[in-house]
């Protein structure tokens, strides 16, 4: 009567918080979504969650199956785990580089998980500003690149992760914190804070400041993403990062986090592999587990389906 699907729809439901993001999730419409849970309540016979609640509420025996999902998902996991170990071998190797230079809030929990599914992976993690990762990639001296800026390179696929927002970090202070959004004329007063990479690589350049010909009053960079934060809060300039790296902060009300433009600037974050490997059991897994991370732990990101 109760499937493993029903399972992990209830789940998503409750970590998401409501019906329309977790469609998104499940990658279903809205109402088949709808349909699948009406299906089950009749099944049951009973009511699994209050319609129409903020924040969503489940009743007690939508309770019930969460405890019953939460204790039996993790073995399902487990098991088809250990059976692709043995089909498929447990050896391989895993070297990994990041261009999101504010990815370590997910990837490390990330490959900590991996490694204890995964122990006889070797694995290894580079990042830095002053190497290329895809050519790297390429050539076979990594297995894996985190990006937000894929290229067309012959025999390399982009697996989506998650899509995210990016916004502009102001001090609370500033005279632009009380902006609805930010427009490229806002910014032409200001020092734009940002890593020390090519503004190729940047979207607030390519698709804010570049398309209107406004260029920042000055530019500064800085290495790690705390270090900018501490600019901002201090006054010394404005920097634009992923919604989930400036949600910790923003709630802590140091800085305010601000759309730019009317209609604000999505991308979407890439696992870049080469097509080789995509099969591989180990990689299959480790894709899984940095999306399930992702979504579990990251505020303001949403499910990307478009594969490069």
């Amino acid at each position: 009567m109760i499937e493993r699907r029903h399972l992990h729809t209830l789940t998503t439901l409750r970590d998401s918080g409501s019906l329309i993001e977790a469609a998104q999730r499940l990658h279903l419409t809205q109402s088949a979504l709808s349909h699948q849970l009406k299906d089950l309540e009749q099944r049951l016979n009973l009511q699994l969650f209050v319609r129409k609640s903020r924040p969503l509420r489940f009743t007690t025996a939508g309770q019930r199956l969460l405890a019953l999902a939460d204790s039996v998902l993790p073995q399902f996991r487990q098991t088809e785990r250990e059976l692709l170990r043995l089909s498929q071998g447990e050896t391989g190797r895993l070297h990994i580089a990041i261009e999101c230079h504010s990815c370590f809030q997910w990837l490390m929990p990330a490959i900590d998980a991996f490694r204890d599914h995964w122990p006889d992976v070797e694995m290894d993690l580079a990042s830095g500003f002053n190497f290329a990762p895809l050519p790297a990639l390429t050539r076979g001296d990594l297995d894996l690149v985190v990006t937000s800026n894929p290229q067309s390179l012959p025999g390399i696929s982009y697996i989506p992760l998650f899509s995210y927002e990016v916004l502009l970090a102001v001090s609370h202070r500033h005279p632009l914190a009380e902006s609805t959004f930010i427009q490229a004329q806002d910014l032409a007063a200001e020092t734009l804070i940002s890593y020390p990479v090519e503004r190729e690589r940047l979207d607030i350049f390519t698709q804010l400041l570049d398309p209107a010909g406004i260029e920042p009053a000055a530019i500064r960079t800085a290495e790690l993403t705390v270090m900018m934060l501490q600019l901002v809060a201090s006054g010394r300039g404005v920097c634009a990062l992923p919604n989930w790296a400036l949600a910790e902060h923003s709630d802590k009300r140091f800085i305010r986090a601000l759309p730019l433009g009317e209609k604000g600037i999505w991308t979407t974050l890439y696992a870049a592999v080469r097509e080789d490997q995509l099969e591989m059991s180990f990689m299959r897994d480790f894709l899984g587990i940095a999306k399930d991370i992702c979504f579990s732990s990251l505020t303001g990101v949403r499910p990307a389906s478009k594969t490069v």
